[in-house]
Formats: structure tokens, sequence, C-alpha cells
């Protein structure tokens, strides 16, 4: 593809190509050979910066966004780093994941047309390699200008793209034009590509221009239209973007040529934690011959490591071993202030951590990172040097501010949970290891090493200093984190819709007209059958409210025939009737609605939302709705949360909902284009779910609670009626569920407990208030009158004891004990121990509790097992045991004496 523009052509730069990579790149400089990239090239900015004003953050994202500002361009604010409006990826890892699928489909306008960004993006692929490198992180911000040419309304392609970038770079900051290369390299990822520039400056990549242009090829596409890019084939899109990424803490470090990036942008976390654990300052020659050299390795495993020390070290004429020892603190320091914080952002935005998705993630963030402290000899919590963070970022980030209590005490109550996890865990890796080594294994899967992190939480380190005191040898890949973390970012493949009618059937009808929305309260309404497809009858209009969004279909009857479901395929809505063959295509049906069933799943759905404004208010901003469904009977509710909701936050959410109910606060529903409505109300809007569509419907609670949602709901909350919560259960780690009732429902739950009161009153003989100090006494009493039995049953035993040891037969050179007593099989176990000897047999049977017990001496030859077995095939019932006890229940306590005499005979 040509890829000369308009500025290389009039200002006189040359394509060349790489003399160590092979790759077309374009320069200014005649004389050079190599395209910029590491490992075409050296950083050259260490203790050297390239750019001749040094910036702090906040500095040049400012510099960035008011460049692009003036040149048309409006500013966006940062998205989220959890993208709550799309459910195919984890976390946002580039600044064009804001404006996928919609703003790129065409399904949404973009926000601005063309803007600019600063978007905090997420990334686990190098999470290995941060701290080692210089230059990687998990987190990093990703400054951008973006422009979505639709079809006939082209905004700007590649001259203009190659342009700004130069201008920025040269005129606003000062860079050397000489020095910067335009490396030509295409890209791909999410399912779009295009070709792409690299910006190269005195050895590092400063920003990507990408001209997103390609598709995936579906498997009827022209083949003239198919290219192929890094493998896949692609066809034109109709929508094409200016996707470009300027890397904000690269340019920082940049200006700043401090030895790593880490020390350009993390310093207010970097220092105090060196002085904490008393680092040795080393010199900044080796940390600069260290980053230099590393910008030429990927870090992929632990050959390149062990490589990149040992050339380090000779460059810097010091021991390897010395080196690892020197520079190995420096390392845990950068992860630890890179790590926590990509941690505050994601628990800033939502995230709650947990076994998984983006909780995951989060987790593995916490406890790589309280490793790391611990291999630095540093007891302090991980909450620290979180709040670390929010200090020095809030001016910039103030949601950091408003959401500290909530984010330190999750990574708290992670902090407490992983210290848990690392106490049992060590008993787990133990026994693992014994079995392993009976099977002749020394040293320790990597396929265990990884199910022990993810179904147990143990860090490999963890399990690899557990293993070698147990003699066993383990290998930690260098990229183990890296591989856990590609597997947890594996999208989750949607839930297969349910088949009702294959869509083909409905695609010439017109969209069916919802009645339940224009009215939520019509009970009965007239209609046009349009065409009937198996069981189902298709309408011009209805009132019958279709499933979906967690709230079930209305029933009810179409002309006096049962409706048993009603569902949506696209926009025509189908009604499932008992006796299809009654309907003709053209017919005029009356249609009544089940009210009773409809008015409660009403009551229920904006309960729901009324429910979900209280529990944001009384437990945090991170909590999000994970889940919902609702009956005529009660309705379940469940969220994102990192602990148990206690009894007393249970009572305040419970009367700060009914207090919202009382005040009969207005519902009002609209309709909003996509982006609008984002800008409106922020990302809470799809607290239940993604919602599809261009034009989404907005419920509103006045005040309280706004979200996309397409269920049918009361005009007001006072039309509610009381909300009870029955009961909370934990589903899974960081998800709570919430059962509860609204209304009419909530009343027979009322009318239920009061009849359990006063059936328990009835049986303690006092009135209900009476009850707790009732029933406490009943139990005092009950558990001193089992201790007196338990005593009684132990002298029983003695007894017992006593009066068989007369009862000895001989059988040959066996002492045999057989009868049949009175007792429970734990006082038969006891009797039966306590009269066992090397060389004798004893077998019980409790003619009251059909208990049966045989203890066997050591100098026998038979097992218990067996011997049990005889009696039990006579008498019936079934038993087992080992070598030397067993105990089981008979059938029949008639045969029990048969059973012994045909014990005595096998004997």
């Amino acid at each position: 593809m040509d890829m000369s523009t308009r500025m290389f052509k009039e200002e006189g730069w040359i394509r060349k190509t790489c003399k160590v990579c092979g790759k077309p790149f374009w320069t200014l400089d005649p004389d050079r050979e190599t395209c910029g990239d590491p490992p075409c090239d050296e950083y050259e900015f260490i203790g050297n910066p390239g750019i001749p004003k040094k910036y702090t953050l906040d500095e040049m994202r400012e510099k960035f966004l008011s460049f692009f500002e003036r040149k048309g361009h409006g500013r966006v604010k940062r998205y989220p780093v959890l993208p709550r409006w799309r459910d195919d990826v984890l976390l946002v890892g580039a600044s064009i994941m804001d404006f996928q699928p919609w703003v790129i489909s065409g399904e949404a306008d973009p926000p601005a047309n063309p803007l600019t960004i600063s978007q905090p993006s997420i990334r686990f692929t190098d999470i290995d390699n941060v701290g080692i490198t210089g230059r990687h992180f998990t987190i990093f911000e990703m400054m951008a200008h973006h422009a979505f040419n639709y079809p006939g309304k082209p905004i700007y392609w590649m001259d203009e793209t190659v342009e700004y970038a130069y201008e920025f770079f040269t005129k606003d900051l000062g860079m050397k034009g000489e020095d910067i290369t335009f490396k030509e390299n295409p890209w791909a990822g999410g399912g779009n590509a295009g070709p792409a520039f690299e910006v190269l400056y005195r050895g590092l990549e400063v920003a990507t221009l990408v001209f997103m242009q390609y598709k995936l090829a579906p498997p009827d596409a022209d083949p003239s239209q198919v290219v192929e890019i890094k493998g896949d084939k692609y066809v034109p899109m109709d929508t094409r973007v200016v996707d470009t990424g300027y890397g904000l803490e690269r340019l920082v470090w940049m200006s700043q040529g401090t030895p790593t990036a880490y020390d350009a942008v993390l310093d207010y976390v970097i220092e105090p934690l060196k002085k904490m654990a008393g680092i040795e300052k080393i010199d900044d020659r080796i940390l600069m011959e260290n980053s230099k050299l590393a910008g030429m390795f990927d870090i992929e495993d632990m050959g390149d490591l062990r490589v990149l020390r040992e050339t380090v070290a000779k460059r810097v004429g010091i021991d390897p071993d010395e080196l690892t020892r020197l520079v190995r603190p420096y390392e845990l320091i950068y992860a630890i202030a890179d790590h926590t914080k990509a941690l505050t952002f994601m628990l800033s935005d939502g995230v709650v951590p947990s076994n998984v998705k983006a909780g995951y993630l989060a987790r593995l963030l916490i406890r790589k990172s309280i490793r790391h402290l611990r291999e630095l000899g540093l007891e302090i919590p991980l909450s620290e040097i979180v709040a670390m963070h929010i200090k020095a970022l809030h001016k910039t980030f103030p949601e950091f501010k408003e959401m500290e209590d909530v984010v330190l005490d999750m990574v708290n109550v992670e902090e407490k949970k992983y210290a848990e996890t690392l106490k049992r865990g060590s008993g787990l890796v133990k026994r693992e290891i014994e079995k392993l080594k009976k099977q002749g294994i020394n040293e320790l899967p990597l396929e265990k090493l990884i199910l022990f992190y993810e179904s147990h939480g143990l860090t490999p380190e963890i399990v690899k200093e557990i293993a070698e005191k147990e003699g066993m040898k383990v290998k930690v890949p260098d990229n183990f984190y890296s591989l856990v973390a590609k597997e947890a970012e594996k999208t989750v493949k949607k839930e297969e819709e349910k088949r009702i009618v294959d869509f083909e059937l409905v695609q010439d009808l017109p969209d069916t007209r919802t009645l339940y929305y224009e009215d939520p309260f019509m009970k009965e309404f007239d209609a046009k059958v349009l065409r009937v497809i198996e069981d189902w009858v298709v309408l011009d209009q209805t009132a019958f409210y279709p499933e979906g969004g967690g709230q079930p279909c209305d029933l009810g009857e179409l002309s006096g025939i049962k409706v048993l479901d009603v569902q949506k395929v696209g926009k025509v809505i189908l009604h499932k009737v008992e006796n299809p063959e009654a309907f003709k295509e053209g017919d005029t049906v009356h249609g009544k609605i089940d009210w009773q069933r409809r008015i409660q799943h009403m009551r229920h759905h904006t309960g729901t939302h009324v429910l979900m404004g209280a529990l944001v208010r009384v437990l945090g901003k991170h909590v999000w709705q994970a889940g919902s469904q609702l009956s005529t009977d009660w309705a379940r509710l469940d969220i994102a949360h990192y602990k148990r909701i206690s009894e007393e936050e249970l009572k305040e959410i419970e009367l700060l909902a009914n207090k919202v109910v009382m005040e009969s606060r207005p519902v009002k529903w609209e309709w909003l284009p996509r982006t609008e409505a984002e800008q409106k109300y922020g990302f809470r809007l799809y607290q239940g779910g993604v919602v599809p569509g261009r034009i989404i419907r907005i419920l509103n609670i006045k005040d309280w609670d706004v979200q996309a949602c397409g269920g049918t709901h009361l005009p007001n909350t006072g039309l509610i009626g009381p909300i009870k919560i029955l009961r909370t259960e934990r589903i899974q780690d960081g998800v709570e569920r919430i059962i509860f009732t609204c209304g009419e429902a909530t009343i027979k739950e009322w009318q239920k407990e009061r009849e359990i009161l006063s059936r328990t009153s009835e049986v303690f003989r006092v009135p209900p208030e009476k009850l707790p100090e009732t029933a406490e006494r009943f139990f005092e009493e009950w558990k001193q009158a089992r201790k007196e039995v338990e005593k009684l049953n132990k002298e029983l035993a003695k007894l017992l004891v006593y009066e068989l040891e007369s009862k000895v037969e001989k059988i040959g050179e066996i002492e045999f004990i057989g009868a049949i007593v009175e007792g429970e099989i734990d006082h038969l176990r006891e009797a039966a121990l306590k009269l066992k000897k090397p060389k004798r047999v004893v077998a019980l049977i409790s003619e009251d509790s059909k208990a049966v017990v045989v203890s066997v001496g050591d100098e026998i030859p038979h097992k218990a097992g067996d011997l049990i077995k005889i009696i039990t095939k006579v008498a019936g019932g079934g038993g087992g045991g080992k070598k030397d006890l067993a105990q089981g229940k008979i059938k029949n306590v008639l045969k029990a004496k048969e059973a012994l005499e045909e014990l005595k005979k096998a004997l």
C-alpha cells in the first residue's frame, strides 16, 4: 500500500529499508540506516532528555489535549477502565475501545468528531515485564485523537494525521525533526485492521498512528475485495477510523531522561518505598544501562532475563549475581508502584476483587504486590500504598477521593483473605506433593502451579517455597502471570439465544406496536392477526410484555384462548397460544392480560431499581448489578460487593428503600440516542447489562436511579407498596444475592411470619414478645439435660463392658463375645473398643436402635469389615469398616440371634 503522505512528498522525506529488521521507514536524514525501533536502535535519551523542557504527567497531558483542541478536536473526558458499555472485553486496553462497538458500527454518534482524549488503559500482556524493562506498565494513559469517517462524511485521513504528529512533536515539544522516523507496520486487533505508522524517536516508540479501514472477511466475501494482514483475511469497512495512540508516560520519560519510565511518573510511591525498605543507593549508570539494554529484549522467559543480566553486568563491570542483588529491590518497587496504580483505577471504577473476569485480574495485582512487599521485607498494608496514589492523583481524578474509603477497605479485606489462603494452602500443597512423589514425579508440573493459583489463590512463589522444603523441584516461568492473565482475558462466549422461530420467518413483518410502553396500565386491547407460525401468533400491536431484562412475560388470553408464552424476535412479538388453529391471518382478536401477575411484576421491577439506589447509597458506588430475576412472589437482585452485608446495613437499606416508596417519587421513561444518554447519565445506565440499539429506553426514578431498561414500570414509587428483604446469600466470591418482596408479596410474607410466631408461642405457651428468653431458657436446660444423659450413658457403657466380660466364649484359639444389647451406635462402639483384645472378636447388636458393631483384635486373621457382612447377610441392612472395627445397621432385629450364631460358625 502506498503510504507516501503529502508531508513526506513535500518536505523531502526518504523511504528506506531498515538494515536490521528489513521493515520500511520514512526519515529526513539521508544517512540513517536503521528504523529507530529497539532492538534495531538503543535508547538515546536516558541521561540525555530528548525534549528540551521537563514535563509532569499533568503538564504533558494538557499540552497534548490543548494542541488538538486548537486543531478543532472536541475534548472528551476519560472513560472508566471497566467497560460497562460492552461485554466482550474485561478492561479498557486502548482509547479506541471506548468507541467500540457502537460508534464504529455507526449505531451511536461519537461524543465529538474529530475528538481528543487521554484514556487510562490497562493491559496484562506485559505484566511480567513490568519493573524489569523500565518501559512496560500494566496501566498507562493512551493519549489519542480519533476521526470517524462515515460514508459520505469524511473528516480527515493519513495526510493530516502524520502532519499533526510531526507538528506536535517538533513545534510543541521541541523534538528534533531529523531524529523522528515513521515506520510502516500494519496493525490488527479486535476484528479490525489497517495500515499504520509507528512514530519513533531516539530509540523509543512515542506514538502509533493506525488507519483502521478493514474488518474480518465473512466466508462469502468477494475475493477481489479481500486483503491479508498478519495472516488473517479482511475486507474494507464502510467507516474508516483514524485511531492514534500517544504514550503519555513515555513522552514524560523522554522529557526527563530518568533511568526508567517508572522514575519519571511514579516517584511519589517509589521514593517513600525505597526509604522504608532501606534500599542501598546504586549508581544511576547501572539502572540506565539496564533500561537501555532491556529495551532491546522482550523478557518473555527466564533465558532472556539471564542474558540481559549478563550483558548489563559486562557493560558496567560487575558480577551478574551482584547485579541481580542490587537491581532486584528496584524492580520490585517499580512493579509495586505500577500494580497499585492500576488497582487504584480498577477499584475506583467499580472492579470488585473476585475469582472471575476483571475481579480476578484485580486480585492477581493485589497478591503479586503483597508478595513483592514481603520479598522487600516490608510489612506495611497494601492499602497504605493505594492511599499514596489517591493523594497524588485526586486533583486530576477527583473520583478517587470519593471512592477512597471503599477502595481502601476492599484492599484490606483482600489482604486478610490472602493471609487466610496462605494458612490453609500449605497443607494443601504438601498433600499434593506427597501424591506426586508416590507417582515418582520430582518436579511440580506447570499446570499444577496454575491450578494452585487459580483454584486456591496460592502464588507460584509460595508453592515453590513449600515444595522445595518437601524436596520437590519447582520451575516458575518468568511469564507466569501473563499466562494466567491471558486465560482470564479470554472473553466469555455469549449464551445461545433461546430459539423461538427462525428470524427469516418474521423478517418481512412490521415491528409490533408496543402498547405496554404507551400505557403500562392497559389490561385489554384489540389487535389484528398478521401471521400464525407453528404455535405462535403475531399481532400488529400488543399489550403483552415479552420476556426480557429479567422480567417474565405476561400471560392471559387472546379471544378466550390461553396465551402460554410471549417472546420477541428482532422487533416482532410472538404469542404462543393453546390452540393456534383458531387464529387466521386478518382476524381481529381481543387480548386480556392476567393483571394480578403483571402488576406484581411491575412492583418488583420498579422495586428492584429502588433497592439498587439504596444499596449504592449504603454500601458504596462500587456496587453494580450482576443480574436480576423477578416473579410474582419474590424478586432477586445480584450485586458485586466484596464482603457479606451486615445486619445493620440491611436494616438501613430496607428503611431507605421504603422511604423512597413512601415519598411517591415520579418514575419517568424516555427514548434517547445512546451517546446522548451516556453523556447525560454516565455508564451507570448499563446496570442491568448492555442494551443494544441506536436509541435506548431510559428509566428515571427522580433523584434516585437511572438505568437503560426495557421492562414495564409503575409511574411512581408509591405504587410499589412495602419492600421487604427476606435474606442475602453469597452466590460466588464478590457477588451477593438479595432476595426481596414488594407489595402484595410482602404482605403475604408478613402473614407467614405472624403464623410462625403464633404457632411457636403456642408450643412454648408464652406471648410472642417472651419467645427469645423462653427459647433461650429451654435451650440451656436441654444442654444441661444432654450433658446429664451423656454422663449416664458413659456409666451404662462401663456396666455393659463389665457385664459382657463375663460372657466370653472360646472358639478354638479365638475369644468371642456376641451379645444383643440396648443403646445407640456410639455406645456400642465405645463398648466394643473397650472389650478389644489381640485374640478377641466382639459383635454387638442393639435391639432398640438396630445398630451393629464388630471389633477384631490384632492377632485375628479376619477383617471386621468382612465379619459384619455375615451379620447383615442374615439380618438384612448393611455396614462396613476397616480391619479392626466395622459398624452398620440391621433391618430385622428378630434375626439378630441367628446372625450371631452364623458369625460363630464362620469363626
